[in-house]
């Protein structure tokens, strides 16, 4: 076994790497809920411990109302942001000044927003729901229960 051998990748972060080579696996008796292979040996992973502690804290943190009312403002504005740049052709300007294509933006943004006034109703309303995904369909024909949807987290 060579243990612990760091393996840094440029874009990764750090692990600690435990190979164990074929021999060191074969005699151990509980080998088939570890590896399914029955020739080669095996690699077992693991990030350094400060950060499993981050990532343990910062998962804890993930569950809190609080971060997931900050968050449901933020996944708001990058629906917004996808909606510009995907469906309105955001990402090219038709010009090369920054002048004209600020003012692209410009009514781009207000043509966006006399789009989404006009499909309100107009008896105050909530707007209709959209149809389920193929992915909600299939958890529904499988009963597994829809978790909630994150505009509905208060606030």
């Amino acid at each position: 076994m060579a243990w612990p051998l760091p393996d840094l990748l440029a874009t990764a972060a750090p692990l600690i790497v435990a190979r164990f080579t074929k021999g060191q696996c074969q005699p151990w008796p509980v080998r088939t809920r570890c590896a399914t292979s029955r020739e080669t040996a095996r690699n077992v992973n693991s990030p350094p411990r400060e950060l499993r502690d981050l990532q343990g804290r910062l998962g804890a943190e993930q569950q809190t109302p609080d971060w997931q009312a900050r968050f449901a403002v933020r996944s708001e504005v990058e629906g917004t942001v996808n909606e510009f740049a995907h469906g309105h052709g955001m990402r090219r300007c038709r010009c090369r000044e920054q002048p004209k294509a600020d003012l692209q933006h410009v009514f781009t943004a207000i043509a966006v927003n006399i789009e989404r006034l006009s499909s309100l109703p107009s008896t105050g309303e909530a707007p209709p729901s959209r149809p389920p995904t193929a992915f909600q369909d299939s958890l529904d024909q499988h009963g597994f229960p829809r978790l909630k949807f994150w505009r509905a987290v208060s606030r």
